[in-house]
């Protein structure tokens, strides 16, 4: 009886979040296409600029509270690849709320693209893959390595999509820690612990007000390291990143 009370209350809300999406986004819409023309550097900055406050806009208005905490501080000077974990679309404008104030682009994936209105700004705002297409593969972490040559951090999903296994993590691809050894950036992990709760992946009609943290775990400094150690630096994020989902006691986990 509680469900069927409350279903239609959960339905307005849902359909209030949906369109106040759709309101928030036609107003990045022609700031992006504008931005598109000023280059990937330029607009790219613009974008990100305005995406933040899109997801300002839209978090606040559904009743969402960000919050950052930090294991470790973040310095706003030092270039960084950000990982984090991935369980929910809301981590997308996570993203931009907890780096408000760091120079980032995203490594996203390209199926993305084909979404009316959003896959337009997504296309000029992130760097995307095809994971199942070597040649799109190699010629992203070109396009990464050329960020950070420019002095702005990247920020990578290393499980590459949602982990649907109950554990902390799923297994991480090797991008993000191959390209940190090669340019010598320190990674920094990212702990997404409540975008879960807010609104499972499998429906967007279980998004729900209430806060959600960000937690900045301790970077891994990779200056000394060769291309031999690669492995080990995963397994070392992929461990502290999980050890502290643990601890956390994230909501996905299954025992």
């Amino acid at each position: 009886m509680k469900k069927i009370l409350i279903y239609p209350v959960r339905l307005c809300y849902c359909v209030y979040a949906f369109l106040l999406f759709l309101a928030l986004m036609m107003f990045v819409f022609p700031v992006a296409m504008i931005a598109s023309f000023w280059g990937k550097m330029k607009g790219g900055d613009v974008i990100y600029k305005v995406c933040y406050y899109w997801a300002l806009g839209w978090m606040s208005g559904v009743g969402i509270w960000a919050r950052d905490e930090f294991d470790s501080p973040i310095s706003r000077e030092n270039q960084y690849i950000f990982v984090a974990n991935h369980i929910s679309y809301l981590d997308i404008p996570m993203i931009f709320l907890s780096l408000k104030n760091k120079k980032i682009r995203i490594l996203g994936k390209i199926e993305m693209k084909r979404v009316p209105i959003f896959g337009f700004i997504y296309k000029n705002a992130v760097v995307m893959v095809d994971r199942s297409n070597h040649n799109t593969r190699a010629k992203s972490v070109r396009q990464l390595k050329s960020v950070l040559s420019k002095g702005i951090s990247i920020f990578i999903f290393p499980e590459g999509t949602f982990n649907e296994t109950g554990k902390p993590l799923k297994d991480f691809y090797d991008g993000a820690f191959r390209i940190a050894v090669e340019t010598g950036t320190p990674i920094k992990p990212i702990l997404f612990l409540d975008t879960y709760a807010r609104m499972h992946y499998s429906s967007l009609l279980t998004l729900n007000p209430g806060k959600s943290r960000a937690i900045f775990l301790e970077e891994i400094q990779v200056k000394d390291c060769g291309m031999e150690d690669i492995q080990l630096i995963k397994e070392k994020v992929y461990k502290g990143m999980a050890d502290m989902l643990t601890q956390y006691r994230a909501g996905w986990l299954r025992t």
